[in-house]
């Protein structure tokens, strides 16, 4: 799925995916479907019945409609699509917040103590006149930030939802929630305090492991199958 935000960003992703693989001897062959996410189709995606498949949604499932936007709910199609083609894991990434259905204030005040948050841990490490954060604030954050604030109905497309919500979509899908072993667990948080201030923290519950800052949770991330 090619990035509204960013030209080229699936080339370059596929790019370091191919040189992060090359730089632990792995083989990789990357092969773009330039589609939007609803779009796909199970024979598009090429899938050899010999090899193991895992499914990545990293930031991706809010931008798709539900039953609130559309009686498609292309989410919740997606989602059984995807059961139905039998993966070994299924990763789910997203933002632990709601701006889906809540009316404007509600969503508005969501927002500004999301990223609030947001900001102040950028500002912990990554220097304000860093290219690279003004790039991701310039042509993400801020126009997440508008599409949130200032669009409704199918206009808007950032519409996040908290972990409880995506587990139970996830479980009326088919899928079973895959607990994280404890080395996946440990190299995470080691990782993330060896690289990062101590004001960064993660917790692990039902199943899922939640990365904050400070006593606000932004992210969540589950596996299942």
């Amino acid at each position: 799925w090619e990035s509204r935000y960013i030209p080229g960003g699936l080339d370059n992703v596929g790019k370091r995916l191919e040189k992060y693989a090359e730089s632990i001897g792995a083989s990789l062959q990357f092969i773009s479907i330039r589609r939007k996410v609803g779009d796909v189709q199970p024979w598009m995606l090429e899938i050899n019945p010999d090899e193991v498949l895992a499914v990545n949604f990293a930031f991706q499932l809010h931008h798709m409609p539900d039953e609130s936007v559309s009686t498609k709910n292309l989410r919740d199609r997606l989602l059984r699509m995807v059961k139905s083609l039998n993966p070994k894991v299924v990763t789910v990434v997203e933002q632990e917040v709601n701006t889906n259905t809540a009316p404007f204030l509600p969503r508005f005040m969501e927002a500004l103590n999301y990223y609030s948050s947001v900001f102040e841990s950028l500002d912990a490490t990554i220097p304000r006149d860093s290219r690279d954060r003004m790039n991701v604030e310039k042509q993400c954050l801020a126009r997440d930030i508008v599409n949130i604030i200032a669009c409704e109905g199918e206009e808007r497309i950032e519409r996040y939802e908290v972990a409880g919500k995506w587990r139970a979509r996830m479980t009326m899908a088919g899928f079973s929630v895959y607990p994280l072993s404890a080395n996946v667990k440990d190299t995470v948080k080691s990782l993330l305090h060896q690289s990062y201030c101590n004001s960064y923290k993660t917790k692990e519950e039902g199943g899922a492991m939640y990365f904050g800052w400070l006593d606000r949770i932004l992210i969540a991330a589950s596996a299942w199958h």
